[in-house]
């Protein structure tokens, strides 16, 4: 077994906020100074010299507040769905050395794809824009459940988003930059007959959605569970007052992935390779159950 990880906070303050579109929006702005300051690149993983006996120091960056895929405890440690299926990765792979530094989601961005660091998770969905400055290994690590928050008293007659479709399918308007509006186009190519109304529109508040659904405006807004779930079904939701007025639906999971440095391609081999063993030993189904209390990769399409 490996020692204890180093855990490295940077003197950021923690922000404990939520957004629908942290999964799929590109939050890639920040300014010169804080990428001017960034070290020199660290891709030991890919230029370390063929010494077996070399342990390759690699930093994992990831975001500080996403809970359960990642965030610190109250310990002050590392934790999270995805980081611990990086943590279970390190102990399959002696030849690295992992640390792991809790960050921003604009530092994680800039940061892996400039060298800082060496990968980062933060539940991110792929994107173009993403493909372009970054490694995709195989294999994802986790999944954001998306599906459908409507008015309960339609629960009669929207049973799923097909049904959903064929009650009105009257959506509420998704920004196009928005990776969710992928998912609605992808579901209309395959449904010509009973599309769902996707209408593009700029960007608005949690607190938009939910009315515009209430007061009949629209009858579904593309919801992740987990936005859901902190929003109105927990006690302390800033949205519970709607518990009762709204129900939510699963649809599909979308692939959530750590992003490599474009550097780091025999690091990300390592990674698949770890991955499928945990995978076949159900270590990746225990960490699921504990985080979630259920199997998210069973949402996503085989």
């Amino acid at each position: 077994m490996k020692t204890a990880k180093k855990l490295l906070i940077p003197g950021t303050a923690l922000l404990l906020a939520f957004s629908i579109a942290g999964c799929g929006n590109n939050n890639n702005s920040n300014s010169a100074a804080e990428a001017a300051a960034a070290p020199a690149s660290t891709n030991t993983a890919a230029n370390a010299p063929a010494d077996p006996a070399k342990v390759n120091k690699v930093r994992i960056a990831h975001t500080q507040a996403y809970v359960p895929y990642d965030f610190v405890n109250e310990q002050g440690e590392s934790d999270g769905f995805e980081v611990q299926v990086l943590k279970a990765v390190d102990e399959l792979l002696p030849e690295y050395e992992f640390e792991f530094v809790p960050t921003s989601d604009d530092d994680l961005l800039i940061g892996v794809e400039s060298g800082k660091y060496d990968v980062g998770v933060k539940g991110a969905w792929v994107t173009e824009e993403r493909k372009q400055k970054f490694i995709f290994p195989k294999n994802n690590i986790a999944a954001s459940v998306i599906g459908i928050t409507f008015r309960t008293e339609n629960a009669d007659q929207i049973k799923d988003i097909d049904s959903f479709a064929r009650y009105s399918g009257k959506l509420v308007p998704i920004a196009p930059q928005n990776a969710q509006y992928a998912v609605i186009e992808d579901y209309n190519k395959t449904h010509t007959d009973k599309p769902i109304k996707l209408v593009p529109s700029e960007d608005f508040t949690i607190a938009d959605a939910y009315s515009w659904v209430l007061e009949g405006r629209y009858d579904a807004y593309l919801d992740i569970k987990l936005s859901y779930q902190n929003n109105i079904t927990k006690a302390d939701g800033p949205y519970h007052q709607y518990a009762d007025k709204l129900s939510y639906l699963p649809y599909k999971g979308i692939p959530t992935w750590p992003l490599f440095n474009k550097k780091d391609q025999a690091f990300a081999d390592a990674y698949d390779g770890a991955i499928e063993k945990l995978k076949a030993d159900g270590t990746i189904s225990e960490l699921s159950q504990k985080y979630f209390g259920e199997d998210i990769f069973q949402y996503i399409d085989k």
